[in-house]
């Protein structure tokens, strides 16, 4: 079996209106649900750029091979994730069809990229 990353872009589902956020997060919750249920589901959440509440706000950075410790990735980039969900499946063929069920939910299309293999999960 192989994990599969199914992510969108931030800013992919900035065309949905709020009122319907609410619905979109049971959506996303029920496919979440059935993943577990069909034994597939590995991780899922929505990475926070914006916390509004300054206890929970995270300055997003990157480290360097030296350690060294930046700012960023900066919110203006158009490459940052919004939202990711992993699944573990036999076949890509699934990993797509799981894809389109968070598309279908999160009304965003979704990228899907295999994870390297990993000799240490033989």
């Amino acid at each position: 079996m192989a994990k599969y990353l199914i992510s969108f872009d931030k800013g992919a589902m900035d065309h949905i209106p709020e009122e319907d956020f609410p619905e979109v997060g049971r959506a996303g919750h029920a496919v979440c649900r059935e993943a577990k249920e069909a034994g597939v589901f590995v991780y899922s959440g929505g990475l926070d750029y914006d916390a509004e509440d300054p206890k929970y706000a995270v300055e997003p950075a990157v480290v360097g091979v030296d350690g060294v410790v930046t700012d960023g990735p900066y919110p203006e980039s158009k490459e940052l994730i919004g939202g990711v969900f992993i699944v573990e499946v036999p076949t890509r063929e699934e990993a797509l069809e799981w894809a389109a069920k968070v598309a279908a939910a999160c009304r965003c299309a979704q990228d899907v990229r295999k994870f390297m293999y990993d000799p240490d999960e033989v």
